[in-house]
């Protein structure tokens, strides 16, 4: 199972990390996506669906949703912040190949960027370690 161990996780299997590309002194940008354990067990995604885009939502807030060919899943905001983007790779008006989160949830299968209300509330998120012993 793979678990960086740069990134912070929650209970609900979403990861995050700073995007150190966009964020500037005065504004902190973040990624975020599903993490490994979670697209094994949901299986092949058929679909991704964000549309909170330019909303302001707060932790624990559904984003968006993840569909399996039989399941679907809700995806939780880890921290508060506003949604400034969608992966084009996996928008359906866009790329539509939401297999990308199959193939590489950490890295091009990431889901959203946001603008974080508080950067440190990051602290209060799960290590790889912590996360490790919520899946075991």
């Amino acid at each position: 199972m793979n678990l960086p161990a740069k990134l912070k996780y929650t209970n609900e299997h979403e990861w995050i990390k700073i995007d150190p590309e966009v964020s500037t002194d005065d504004q902190t940008v973040a990624i975020i996506g599903i993490t490994d354990f979670a697209q094994q067990e949901l299986g092949e995604l058929v679909y991704v669906e964000v549309e909170t885009v330019g909303e302001q939502l707060a932790k624990d807030e559904v984003f968006g949703t993840v569909e399996a060919v039989k399941t679907t899943s809700d995806l939780f905001m880890p921290v508060a912040g506003k949604v400034i983007a969608f992966n084009p790779e996996l928008n359906e008006a866009e790329g539509d190949n939401p297999g990308m989160v199959n193939e590489e949830p950490y890295a091009s299968g990431w889901i959203i960027k946001i603008a974080l209300d508080n950067p440190a509330d990051l602290e209060g998120l799960l290590s790889a370690e912590d996360y490790q012993a919520v899946i075991s």
